[in-house]
Order: structure tokens, then C-alpha cells, then sequence
């Protein structure tokens, strides 16, 4: 037994070592770029919409229902979900590759000796083994580690892509129900200006029949009003796809969408957007692109130590016996304990193309980082202005619908009189309507706007 001690003295000290060796370099995160990552940051205010939870932004309860079913049913949120799984799984691989790994076997064999081997005379010779085979590889150059750091990366990169889904999710499903409603608030708007053109045919003709205006205007004012209906089978087109999309979303078959009126929305009254470094905190694709840095950097840990030497250690044991009748006796029973290193020395240009891929991505990687970075600093940006200027719009905007209203009014009572053209009338009419849905969509901007700037700050994954 003095040999076996003496193996594993020499095992242990050559393992410490070796463990003395490692070359895996210790992982430092990205630096973000300099400077603000988007225009209007507060310089200390780190109060941030981005940390309320979706209900307290959109107030409207059927809004916030369709946001659960879709958390719960969204089948792209589902698959975001199985590749976590999937990334468990790999961890949990390279976790036990740090153990030893064991195999069982068992076998039976017939032989005879050819005559010039010495079997001339003998017969068939039973051999019957059962036996355990086990290897360890030591972690000499934290390979095994940087692995599983790799992999637990991964893991974390799948969950902040998950929650860039979600984020993504309520967006989409919120952008969809305000759409709605402006679509809604637009039929609802050009129904009421058809109904009032109706009557202004009648009173052209009323006017004819008068002679205070030519059967020119009566013609021109039913092809106003024509003007007007025809715009409303693609408002209600509109309204069938839109309900269709945000079915989808909800992993329902395309049906009618229930929801409240555009006019009844309470929007948040202050925007409160934090500082730009909040961005890392808040933002899962900017995460999930620090998480695919490590496991960059950590692959690449690894394909530098494929140029060092595995060292392993081996053993086996177990019964060998010419026949059942000694199989279980003293002298079957056999075992070996091995150590050694193994060097690679020219495998074709494998672990220098596999070091110079790993490099290569995690450059990109690192490259993806700094983009993703200033893409939220810019949506960010993008949005805070979409809402000012669409505030801005909207102030306007009363005051045009306003003049506008009382310009329809005068010219209809002035051609009454005789003192105005039957075309004032119709294009004071034009330009009421046309406002009126501007109107509309100065509220759907402003609406979206927040919207964007919730899901640009990171909201909605809490």
C-alpha cells in the first residue's frame, strides 16, 4: 500500500501546485459611454417612472386586465421563458462538471489462443469482468470555472431577455388600446360631421329652392358630405385589424377588444424619467447585453486555457475471473490509480481558431453593449419630445377647433343671408373636420408618448 500513498502525496502536491497557475483573467464590467445618454436628464432627481409598476402608470382597469392576460398568455413571453430553462440546465451541467465522473461495466468473453500464441492443445478460455471506472480533471486553469461562469452569464442574459419581452409586451398592448380609442373617437367624429353635412344638403337645397344659391352647391355640398362617408369603412377597417393585432398579443383568436373612450384617459400629469445612469439598472436589453459580455469574456477565459495541460486522475476496479466458480474469490479482485497530463501540441489550428472566435465575440459583444446603450438613450430622448411637443399641439389645437367652429357658423348663417359663397361653407367644414381629427391624434401622440417613455426607461417588467 506504500506505493499508493506515495501516488497520492505526489497527486496533492502537484495539484497545489498547478492550482498556483491559474491564467483566467479576473472580469471587469463594461464602462459605459460618457456623457448623458439622453437629452432633459434631471441632473439629481433619481425619481424614476421606470421603478412603478405598470398599474400605477395606466389607470384605465380594462387597460390593466388585457396587460395580465398578456404577462400570463403571450406565446413570445412563453418561449423567453423556456430558453431560461434551457440556460438552468447548462448551469447546472457545469456546476457537476467538478466532480468525478464514474461508470459501471460489465463483460464476457470466449478466447483461444492461436497455436503460434502457445494455445496448441488448450480450449476456449471463459473471462468474465465487472468492474468501476471514475475520472476527475482537475481545475488547474480555472477552465471548469470560467465555464460555469459563462453559463450562469447566460442564465442571467436569458432572464433579461425575458423581461425585455415583457417590457416590450405591455408597450405593444398599451400603444394597441389607446390606438383603439383614437380610431373609435375618429369614427365617432366623422359620423357626427356626416350627420351635419345631411343637414347642410338639405339646406342647400332649401336655398335653391329659394334661388340664393346655384344647383352647383347643392351638388358640391352632397359631394362633401360624400367626402366624408367614404372614410368610414377604412376607420372601421382600421378598427377590425387593430383588434386583431392586440388579440394576437393576447394569445386569443382575433375577436372584438372591450375598452373605455379616449376622453375618460387620465395620463400621468409629471414625467419623471431619473438620471442616465438608472438606464443600467432599469433597462433589461442593456442587461441582457452585460450579461452577454461576461459570457463572452468568460468563453474566452476558456479558450485560453485549451492551450494549457489537462491534468486528470483515473482509477478502476473490480472482479476479473476465467469462470463463475472463482469469480468472487480473493484473488479477482483488481484496481489502478492513475495520474497525468495531457498537453496539446498541434491539433490543426483548433484552440488558436477557437481563442481568435472567442475574442472576436466578445468585442462584439462589448460593441453591442455601448449600442444598446445610447439606442435607449435616444428612445429615451425620442420620447420625452414626442410628449412635448404633442402638449404643445394640443394647446394649440383648442384654439384652432374654436375658430374654426365659429367660422362654420358664420359663413352658414351669411350664405343664409345671401352675403357669403356656398365653397366658404364647404371648406370652413373641411378644415373643422380635419382639425377635429388632428385633435385626435395630438391626444393618441401624447398618450403613446408616455407609453414609449415607460417602456424606454425599463418599465414594466416589476
Amino acid at each position: 500500500m506504500r506505493w499508493i500513498k506515495q501516488t497520492y502525496l505526489l497527486i496533492t502536491v502537484a495539484t497545489a501546485l498547478l492550482v498556483s497557475c491559474r491564467i483566467a483573467r479576473p472580469y471587469a464590467p463594461p464602462a459605459p459611454p460618457s456623457g448623458d445618454l439622453f437629452r432633459g436628464a434631471s441632473t439629481g432627481d433619481t425619481a424614476n417612472m421606470a421603478s412603478l409598476p405598470y398599474t400605477q402608470i395606466f389607470t384605465d382597469t380594462i387597460l390593466q386586465g388585457l396587460i395580465a392576460e398578456g404577462i400570463h398568455n403571450n406565446p413570445n413571453l412563453q418561449i423567453a421563458y423556456t430558453s431560461i430553462q434551457q440556460a438552468q440546465a447548462y448551469l447546472q451541467q457545469s456546476r457537476l462538471a467538478f466532480l468525478p465522473s464514474a461508470n459501471a461495466n460489465a463483460s464476457a468473453a470466449l478466447s483461444k489462443l492461436a497455436d503460434i500464441q502457445g494455445g496448441k492443445g488448450t480450449g476456449s478460455v471463459p473471462q468474465i469482468q465487472l468492474g468501476l471506472t471514475t475520472a476527475w480533471e482537475a481545475d488547474i486553469w480555472g477552465r471548469l470555472a470560467s465555464t460555469r461562469r459563462a453559463n450562469l452569464a447566460a442564465l442571467l442574459e436569458s432572464e433579461a431577455y425575458s423581461r425585455a419581452v415583457q417590457t416590450g409586451l405591455v408597450a405593444s398592448i398599451a400603444n394597441y388600446y389607446y390606438l383603439l380609442l383614437s380610431l373609435d373617437k375618429q369614427l365617432t367624429i366623422t359620423n357626427q360631421t356626416v350627420e351635419l353635412r345631411r343637414t347642410t344638403l338639405e339646406t342647400m337645397r332649401a336655398l335653391k329652392e329659394g334661388a340664393v344659391v346655384t344647383g352647383a352647391a347643392v351638388v358640391q355640398s352632397e359631394a362633401n358630405l360624400y367626402a366624408a362617408e367614404v372614410t368610414i369603412p377604412d376607420l372601421r377597417q382600421n378598427i377590425r385589424e387593430t383588434e386583431n393585432a392586440l388579440s394576437i398579443l393576447l394569445a386569443r383568436s382575433p375577436a372584438p377588444i372591450p375598452r373605455d373612450s379616449l376622453d375618460d384617459q387620465q395620463p400621468l400629469p409629471v414625467l419623471q424619467t431619473g438620471i442616465p445612469a438608472q438606464l443600467l439598472q432599469n433597462r433589461p436589453d442593456v442587461q441582457e447585453s452585460v450579461y452577454a459580455f461576461r459570457n463572452a469574456f468568460e468563453l474566452t477565459n476558456v479558450a485560453y486555457a485549451s492551450f494549457y495541460p489537462a491534468f486528470t486522475i483515473t482509477g478502476s476496479g473490480g472482479l476479473l475471473s476465467a469462470g463463475f466458480a472463482r469469480f468472487f474469490a480473493t484473488g479477482a479482485l483488481f484496481g489502478n490509480v492513475a495520474a497525468g497530463l495531457t498537453q496539446p501540441i498541434f491539433n490543426r489550428g483548433l484552440n488558436r481558431t477557437q481563442l481568435a472566435v472567442a475574442r472576436a465575440n466578445q468585442q462584439a459583444a462589448l460593441l453591442t453593449y455601448q449600442n444598446t446603450l445610447l439606442v435607449a438613450g435616444q428612445e429615451v430622448s425620442d420620447a420625452l419630445y414626442l410628449h412635448q411637443t404633442a402638449l404643445e399641439k394640443m394647446s394649440t389645437r383648442v384654439y384652432q377647433i374654436t375658430a374654426l367652429q365659429r367660422s362654420v357658423e358664420y359663413t352658414q348663417e351669411l350664405l343664409n343671408n345671401g352675403f357669403a359663397n356656398y365653397t366658404e361653407v364647404l371648406t370652413a367644414q373641411q378644415s373643422l373636420l380635419s382639425a377635429e381629427l388632428s385633435s385626435v391624434n395630438d391626444r393618441l401622440q401624447q398618450l403613446q408618448a408616455i407609453v414609449n417613455l415607460y417602456s424606454a426607461l425599463g418599465g414594466g417588467w416589476r
